[in-house]
């Protein structure tokens, strides 16, 4: 199990233990994902091409909400001009549902544009075990004064 795998247990682990009356009932407030990630399996993330500009998490979450559970909903924004990038994460409960999502909504319109729906890779890691890191700075020396 990885490091953050073993942070998202302990801490599901001690919410729910110190919260526990909350978690027994069935009507109860919305789970954090990690208790979902750590007690139910593994969830399932995809990747979601192509949004519309003006499709919010709200519209994302509902669209995919009737092909499964959805944890969380996600699109992407720009931190410059605060819109959107047009591109977005769904996260869901378990694997046969993302499935379901992917077959039935890739390649489908969604808010006025086609969408492209895949399961996301994650980022590149950058590891400079075996090569030499990309130096940062100036290739010429300072002149002390």
């Amino acid at each position: 199990m990885t490091a953050l795998g073993m942070i998202l247990r302990n801490f599901s682990v001690h919410l729910f233990r110190s919260s526990k009356s909350s978690f027994s009932s069935p009507s109860s407030a919305i789970l954090p994902t990690a208790y979902f990630i750590c007690y139910r399996g593994i969830t399932s993330k995809l990747f979601v091409g192509g949004l519309s500009y003006y499709t919010t998490e709200k519209l994302l979450s509902e669209a995919f909400s009737q092909f499964g559970q959805v944890l969380e909903a996600k699109i992407v924004i720009d931190r410059v001009s605060d819109r959107s990038k047009g591109f977005g994460f769904v996260t869901y409960a378990s694997e046969d549902e993302a499935q379901k999502a992917i077959k039935e909504l890739n390649g489908k319109a969604l808010n006025g544009r086609v969408i492209f729906v895949d399961h996301a890779r994650p980022s590149p890691r950058y590891s400079f075990d075996n090569e030499v890191p990309i130096a940062r700075g100036s290739s010429k020396p300072t002149a002390e004064l």
